[in-house]
């Protein structure tokens, strides 16, 4: 196994997808969430494609730093890294009426939703059977909504399926920062679109924190 896929005292167990795929579209919303997953596919001798679609980012120079570092570990390990589009005008119609709901409320469910079912209909035109995504391994997030996004977005194509695999399993939390470490990665301080900035921004100023400060610090 090539040493750059290999941390201090851990040795990846193999990763198995469902029906014996090892052809695997994955959805990535950031470099440091993809890290770990990446490096477990590419020592699992997984064929993965990187699909980076988020057109919840927000500005368009924060969605060129995080595609961008995105690619960069993606050249890395030799993945190929698909750049979707930035629909944002369709993003803020998807939510519209949803810009005071909390994180993990129902805006986050249809932006999941967006962000799948482009990546579900990527699969089927493109010979994917199988796709997933790197959002999960989070703690952040809540992983039965963003699983049921995505189941529900595969049920939309009779040929897709939707692999939850739960990649904070074994410490993959903790690798993903590790990674981030090595590999200096730009570290976003909100979850993306311009309602997370005003809310982390709010949070801030009622705990005495200086605002965010965009485009500037790395693991």
């Amino acid at each position: 196994m090539n040493d750059r896929l290999k941390l201090k005292n851990y040795e990846r167990p193999k990763l198995e997808m469902p029906n014996g795929e090892k052809n695997l579209l994955l959805h990535s919303c950031c470099a440091p969430c993809s890290g770990e997953i990446i490096e477990g596919l590419a020592a699992s001798d997984i064929k993965t494609t990187v699909f980076f679609y988020n057109p919840n980012i927000h500005p368009i120079d924060e969605y060129e730093i995080r595609k961008e570092e995105n690619r960069r570990f993606c050249d890395q390990v030799e993945f190929n890294c698909i750049d979707g589009d930035y629909d944002k005008e369709n993003w803020f119609e998807r939510i519209k009426g949803l810009e005071d709901e909390p994180e993990r409320g129902e805006r986050c469910t249809k932006c999941f939703d967006m962000r799948f079912e482009r990546s579900a209909l990527f699969a089927s035109e493109n010979g994917f059977n199988t796709y997933a995504t790197t959002l999960g391994i989070s703690r952040w997030k809540d992983m039965d909504q963003i699983n049921n996004s995505g189941h529900r977005a595969a049920s939309r194509h009779e040929n897709i399926t939707y692999w939850d695999f739960n990649w904070r399993k074994l410490g993959g939390s903790s690798r993903m920062i590790e990674i981030s470490k090595r590999e200096h990665f730009y570290q976003q301080e909100y979850c993306g679109c311009v309602y997370s900035l005003r809310d982390t921004n709010i949070w801030r100023r009622k705990n005495n924190k200086d605002r965010i400060i965009r485009g500037i610090k790395f693991y």
